[in-house]
């Protein structure tokens, strides 16, 4: 089976002017047909950086734009699909929301069905995957304090 080499970037966008301080996630629906709740993330367009793929993507996703604050890790794992083995690295990031409005709309792969402002201390029971709540956790100690 060939091997894919797939690189994303995305993470977690926070508005601490909210109360209580919250992020912006999407609901996607898996190949099984279940609703789950992820971080916003997709591929590097040509020439773009891990961390100017964070924003752009973050914003399509989302509707709301940011500046990253810091690196919150890579994940990195494996899946197969049409006959390839593919092996994907996700750097995230986390984003302060500076602007926006809440929307799906501007998810050009149509891929992303809700997206939901969420607490930061829910973000671990809703968040589908282990690896994006171990990124939540992580998250959280790189805020300012009281957030």
């Amino acid at each position: 089976m060939p091997t894919v080499e797939e690189t994303s970037a995305g993470g977690l966008v926070v508005d601490l002017l909210a109360d209580p301080p919250s992020a912006a996630v999407i609901a996607r629906v898996n190949r099984a047909g279940r609703v789950e709740w992820c971080l916003p993330k997709g591929h590097l367009e040509d020439g773009e950086s891990p961390e100017e793929a964070a924003i752009r993507e973050i914003h399509e996703e989302t509707g709301i734009s940011g500046r990253v604050v810091s690196s919150l890790g890579t994940i990195d794992y494996w899946f197969s699909v049409d006959g390839k083995r593919v092996h994907k690295s996700v750097h995230h990031f986390l984003l302060e929301a500076i602007g926006g409005t809440l929307s799906i709309e501007g998810d050009p792969d149509r891929e992303a069905i809700d997206v939901a402002w969420v607490p930061l201390d829910e973000l671990t029971t809703l968040l589908a995957f282990p690896n994006e709540r171990r990124i939540a956790r992580e998250a959280s100690t790189r805020l300012p304090d009281g957030a």
